[in-house]
């Protein structure tokens, strides 16, 4: 009851409520630092398979946690003919299924009473004057106090008419001490120009503080710990340079294809849908520099700098690769190929695999490439930034010592089996002969710490309600990944061939292989 009246006595004093402490919290315990104020989220695209699998999941782990306040608000917008009772067993069917808390029905109870339905279509005026009296019901009802979060689950072609209805509606400006926020999925358009025709539209309704581009990769524990690894840690950073390091490869790799994203999918491809903005924000926050401190405007200085210093090579036919599945055995599936996939054209040109080969014109990274690979169907799927290192310059060992050492490497595990691994070389025990060998020395965030880590929307829906942006890509980080991009795409485009078939459950096209030996080196095997 301490926590409700604090809550309580901060709302009746009229005060901005964003974010309130918990006063029962042992000040030893630096995890749960904050909560969310009073509000409420409400979910576009409420029926689709992020919201169903991740959104839904990622807000009751969050009220498991202590973390959401006791009022919380959730309404679902679709085209759907529910009731409000038939949408609570919608949502707890789909939070039963793929939470990663425990399942509790005191926590589910209290967070049913909150939940809403409004059924309506993106261009229904009046279904946006139902979600208006809504909200405005659950300010009266569960003490929202007119903070809300519109979460725009939807194709990004949507994303217009919905925040046109939102301004039409009021539902977009809020009173004063209260606020506003829109949350976007990404992709953030299809280049450059529809990126910032879009960031148009939506700076109409919103403000520019207001706006949060969803990148979820940069919700994800192993993502962040790329910060506290690099400058937590004396030992790192003097080496992370050109002086040390060779080169970098960031892959992320799936083994499965597009599944039903047949819609989505073909026409925008392997570079647009991950390159843009996981693999090159990955790329920033590997390459920057350090920053005066973790608030969102100096993470995003530093982030910038990378970006606007990227150098495009000249030689794009030798230094970028694209691919298409083929038909093939994955594991013990046999898979269809990419042209055979339901609802995809048979003539299309549009790429399953992309890499390309960036650089860095800054001094800590002159000279030193950036290699960055996406693909699906391949062997495996896996998330990784690889710092390859180079070779010492003196060997005091025989040849035939040494002759299996490779380089050493840092390699971050950024999904599955989340962690980091070091490889070096160790004198392989026995006899008097000095034979060296590549070991790993392993961490595991599974075998390390006792807690589970947070699913990236949790962190990323609950910095939304707090309102603060450090993980969230802003206009100028966006403008500048498509700014990279375009040119690639402009050069495929203008090829009119077919990207280079490879086969399900292998790592890729030839193309890409030559791609890095051309430079004398390879591709790592994660």
């Amino acid at each position: 009851m301490t926590e409700l009246r604090t809550l309580r006595d901060s709302q009746d004093a009229g005060e901005s409520v964003s974010t309130w402490t918990n006063p029962l919290r042992d000040p030893r315990d630096l995890r749960l630092a904050r909560i969310a104020g009073p509000c409420s989220l409400v979910i576009f695209g409420i029926t689709g398979d992020l919201a169903r699998k991740k959104l839904m999941p990622a807000v009751y782990d969050l009220a498991n946690r202590g973390l959401l306040p006791p009022g919380f608000g959730l309404t679902g917008f679709a085209r759907r003919d529910w009731t409000d009772e038939h949408f609570v067993n919608f949502v707890r069917e789909n939070i039963e299924q793929h939470c990663r808390t425990p399942f509790r029905e005191s926590t589910w109870i209290n967070l049913a009473k909150g939940i809403r339905f409004v059924r309506g279509t993106f261009d229904d005026a009046s279904a946006f004057e139902r979600l208006s009296k809504t909200v405005n019901e659950l300010d009266r009802d569960r003490g929202t106090r007119g903070n809300h979060a519109f979460y725009m689950s939807i194709p990004p072609s949507s994303f217009p008419v919905v925040a046109q209805q939102l301004a039409a509606s009021g539902l977009s400006h809020s009173s004063e001490h209260a606020w506003r926020r829109v949350i976007i999925e990404k992709p953030f358009g299809h280049d450059l120009a529809s990126a910032r025709e879009l960031d148009r539209v939506v700076s109409e309704v919103f403000d520019p503080n207001s706006v949060f581009r969803i990148d979820h990769y940069l919700g994800k524990e192993t993502v962040q710990n790329l910060l506290a690894f690099r400058f937590a840690n004396a030992m790192y950073e003097p080496i992370w340079n050109a002086n040390y390091v060779d080169h970098v490869q960031i892959t992320m790799a799936e083994d499965i294809g597009i599944g039903g994203r047949a819609g989505y999918y073909d026409g925008i491809g392997a570079a647009r849908d991950v390159i843009q903005n996981h693999l090159l924000q990955l790329m920033a926050l590997t390459a920057m520099e350090e920053p005066v401190s973790f608030r969102a405007s100096d993470l995003t200085a530093e982030k910038t700098k990378v970006l606007s210093a990227i150098r495009l090579p000249q030689d794009l036919a030798a230094n970028t690769a694209r691919g298409q599945y083929a038909a093939g055995w994955q594991g013990s599936y046999k898979a269809v190929g990419y042209l055979e996939e339901q609802g995809i054209d048979p003539q299309s040109t549009t790429e399953t695999y992309a890499a390309v080969r960036l650089d860095v014109d800054t001094r800590r990274w002159a000279g030193v490439p950036f290699y960055l690979r996406t693909g699906k169907r391949l062997g495996k799927r896996v998330t990784e930034i690889a710092v390859i290192f180079k070779r010492a310059p003196h060997l005091p060992f025989e040849s035939t010592a040494v002759r299996e050492l490779g380089s050493n490497a840092i390699v971050i595990r950024v999904q599955p089996d989340e962690g980091v691994t070091m490889r070096f070389g160790a004198k392989v025990p026995g006899g008097t002969a000095m034979e060296v060998r590549d070991v790993s020395m392993d961490f595991s965030y599974g075998r390390s710490f006792t807690e589970s880590s947070p699913e990236a929307y949790e962190r990323l829906i609950l910095d939304v309600l707090l309102g603060e942006p450090p993980l969230f890509p802003t206009t100028q980080e966006v403008d500048l990944s498509w700014k990279i991009l375009d040119p690639i795409e402009e050069f495929w485009s203008s090829l009119g061939t077919q990207p280079q078939p490879y086969r399900a459950g292998t790592w890729g096209p030839a193309e890409a292989d030559a791609m890095l030996a051309r430079d004398n080196r390879h591709w790592r095997l994660p």
